[in-house]
This record gives C-alpha cells, sequence and structure tokens, in this order.
C-alpha cells in the first residue's frame, strides 16, 4: 500500500466498532424490520420482472424514504415515505411518484404498498 491507502478493516481511532449503539440515534425515523422486509419483497420481485434497478434508504429526522430508481443515475420513480408525524392523521406510509403526486396514504404499509403491486391484493369468493 502506498502513503494515503489505508486499510478498512484497521481502526483508525474514534469510537471502535464493538462499542457502536446499535439502535438508531434518537432524531432519526427509521423503517422496523418488518415494514423493511415487506418492501425488500415487494422491490425484489420488480427486480425479477425487469422494472426496478436500484434503491436507496434515507433516515432523516421526520421521516424515512425509500426511493426506487429505474436506472442508478435517475430520479426515483417512486418513494415510499414513513412520516410518524401524520400517523393519526392520513396515515404515517405514503407512495409518492416521480411527479410528486401522492398515489396512496395510509395507516398500514400493506394496503399502501398495493397501489405499487395490484396483483397482491385479496380476492374474494
Amino acid at each position: 500500500m502506498s502513503f494515503g491507502d489505508s486499510d478498512p478493516s484497521q481502526f483508525r481511532g474514534g469510537v471502535a466498532p464493538a462499542s457502536r449503539p446499535a439502535t438508531a440515534p434518537v432524531n432519526q425515523v427509521t423503517f422496523e424490520r418488518r415494514e423493511l422486509d415487506r418492501i425488500l419483497r415487494l422491490y425484489g420481485r420488480k427486480v425479477a420482472d425487469g422494472e426496478w434497478r436500484d434503491y436507496a434508504i434515507d433516515f432523516l429526522k421526520d421521516r424515512a424514504v425509500f426511493s426506487v430508481f429505474r436506472r442508478a443515475s435517475e430520479y426515483p420513480i417512486y418513494r415510499i415515505e414513513k412520516n410518524p408525524k401524520l400517523a393519526r392523521r392520513q396515515g404515517a406510509y405514503s407512495v409518492i411518484s416521480a411527479t410528486g403526486q401522492i398515489m396512496r396514504r395510509g395507516h398500514e404499509l400493506d394496503r399502501v404498498l398495493r397501489v405499487l403491486d395490484p396483483s397482491l391484493s385479496v380476492v374474494a369468493v
């Protein structure tokens, strides 16, 4: 290795990796494991169908955002947002299109995600 290069596994000061907290900071909104699992299952199906190609997850102070891309260099075609401040009003979850239009908003993630995957809707017999 030359000067300026470093081994990524080398400890370089600050907080040791083993002592970092396992939880998110108090001032960030995150997706819970169940929510993220549901979103990633939908994402996997859409990737297998060739519709989606990349994603990004952002944890902000007021909301968590899962952005979906058709190509890595584009704007997101959909954003799945969790905003706890809206939980009592319109619902914490929303799907927003690339144009900024709110496609669906609600209290339950599964129902909100149906706008992106209508083939999974329940059929009453």
